[in-house]
C-alpha cells in the first residue's frame, strides 16, 4: 500500500514538470496565522540557513555518534521503515537509507528541507528517502507505522526548543509497538560550581569597559544561563543525575518537572558561584533495554552501547554545557558537607521553546526553609 501511495505521488509530480521528489504525503493543513505563530516562525527560519547545520554536523562528537549506531547496527535498518523527525540537511536520513533501510520519511518544517531533497539526489538515494514538508504534527504521512524513528531534538541543557515534544507526538502516533527510538535515553546532570573565574569574565567586566561604565547591562544579567564550556576543575562535588528519559516511555509531562539533587562537597573549594547543567544520550539497541540508574555515557560505552556526554569532563560538543551563576554568592561550604536542592524545568510563558529553570540549594542540614533558589532563563 505505502509503495503504491508513493508512486502516485511521484507520478503526479512529474506530471506538473517537478524534477525532485514530491513531498511524499506532506500536504500540511495550514493554520489560520496569528500573531502566536510569530515565534514558530522564526524557530523554523532559524534553521533555514546553513550555519546552524554546519556547526551541528562539524560537531563530531554528535554526529559520530549517530552514524557509529546505525551503520554498526544494518540488522536493525535493513528493510525497515524509518521516520527521521527534523531531518535538516538529511545527514541522518542518508545514514539510515545506506545502512539499508527500505523507506526513509524525512520531516523538516523549515525551508533546509530542498536542499535535504537536493542532497538526497545528488546521492542516489531518492528511491528509499522521501523529503516532506511540514510540522510533524500538521502532515500526514503515506504509512500507518515506522519501525524506527531517529531524531537529533536535544538543545542546551537538553530540553530548550521542545523539540522532544514533537518527537514524543510522531512516537505516540507513528512508531509500531515493538520499534526503536534513536536514541532510546538522555540524562540530565548537574553539579556545583565555585571559585571560578566566569563572574569575572561575564558579570564584573561590565564595571569598566575600556574604561567606561556599562553596569546597566548588568540588569537580569544573572537571570541568563551561561553556555559555555565549564572547567570541570571548578566543579565542587560529583555530577548528580536529577532526570532520566527513556524515550520509549516518555510524556510530554515528563518534560515540565521538578527534581531533587544531592552533592558531596569536594576539598579544595569554599565559595558556592553556581551550578552546571549537561546531558549524555544513550543508543539502545532494543526498546527493552534497561539502563542502570544514573549509568554516564562512559560507562555505556564500556558495555559496547553508542553513547556521548555533553559534560565538561569530555570532549566539548556544540551544545557546552548551561551555566548558572548566582546573582549574590555567598554560601560557603567544606569538604564533606552535603548539599542538597531541587531542579525546576518550565516552559517559558508565551515562548514555550525557550525555558525557565529554578534551582534551590541548601547544606542538607538547613531544612527547605533555608533553601535560597533563582530562576534562569535559556532563550
Amino acid at each position: 500500500m505505502q509503495d503504491a501511495t508513493l508512486d502516485r505521488l511521484e507520478q503526479s509530480a512529474a506530471s506538473k514538470g517537478e524534477t525532485a521528489p514530491s513531498d511524499a504525503g506532506s500536504i500540511a493543513k495550514r493554520p489560520t496565522p496569528t500573531q502566536a505563530d510569530d515565534r514558530e516562525t522564526g524557530y523554523f527560519q532559524s534553521y533555514s540557513y546553513n550555519a546552524i547545520h554546519e556547526s551541528m554536523i562539524k560537531d563530531r562528537i554528535r554526529t559520530d555518534a549517530y552514524r557509529d549506531f546505525i551503520y554498526d547496527h544494518k540488522h536493525l535498518f535493513k528493510d525497515r521503515v524509518v521516520l527521521d523527525v527534523g531531518c535538516g540537511t538529511g545527514i541522518l536520513s542518508m545514514f539510515c537509507a545506506k545502512a539499508g533501510a527500505k523507506l526513509v520519511l524525512a520531516v523538516d518544517n523549515s525551508d533546509i528541507i530542498y536542499k535535504a531533497r537536493e542532497n538526497v539526489f545528488k546521492n542516489g538515494l531518492q528511491e528509499v528517502v522521501k523529503c516532506i514538508r511540514g510540522k510533524i504534527e500538521e502532515i500526514s504521512l503515506p504509512v500507518p507505522k515506522v519501525d524506527i524513528i531517529v531524531s537529533e531534538w536535544m538543545g542546551y541543557c537538553l530540553l530548550y526548543e521542545s523539540m522532544l515534544d514533537s518527537v514524543i507526538y510522531a512516537r505516540d502516533k507513528y512508531l509500531a509497538p515493538d520499534g526503536l527510538m534513536v536514541p532510546s535515553h538522555a540524562t540530565l546532570r548537574i553539579a556545583p560550581l565555585a571559585d571560578s573565574d566566569l563572574k569575572d569574565s561575564h558579570i564584573d567586566f561590565w564595571r569598566d569597559v575600556y574604561g567606561f561604565d556599562m553596569t546597566a547591562m548588568l540588569e537580569r544579567a544573572h537571570e541568563e544561563v551561561l553556555v559555555r564550556v565549564a572547567d570541570e576543575r571548578e566543579l565542587a562535588a560529583e555530577a548528580f543525575p536529577f532526570l532520566e528519559l527513556d524515550l520509549h516511555r516518555t510524556k510530554v509531562d515528563d518534560l515540565t518537572f521538578t527534581k531533587p539533587f544531592n552533592a558531596t562537597w569536594r576539598e579544595g573549594f569554599k565559595l558556592l558561584e553556581g551550578f552546571v547543567i549537561w546531558f549524555d544520550i544513550i543508543f539502545g539497541t532494543s526498546r527493552y533495554l534497561n539502563i542502570a540508574p544514573g549509568l554516564t555515557a562512559a560507562e555505556a560505552k564500556k558495555t559496547g552501547l553508542v553513547s556521548f556526554s555533553t559534560g565538561p569532563h569530555s570532549e566539548a560538543t556544540h551544545w557546552q554545557q548551561g551555566i548558572f551563576l548566582i546573582k549574590d554568592p555567598a554560601d560557603e561550604f567544606s569538604a564533606g558537607d552535603e548539599v542538597e536542592g531541587e531542579v525546576t524545568y518550565l516552559k517559558k510563558q508565551g515562548q514555550e521553546r525557550s525555558l525557565d529553570i529554578e534551582i534551590s540549594w541548601a547544606k542538607s542540614d538547613g531544612g527547605k526553609d533555608q533553601r535560597k533558589k533563582q530562576m534562569w532563563v535559556v532563550d
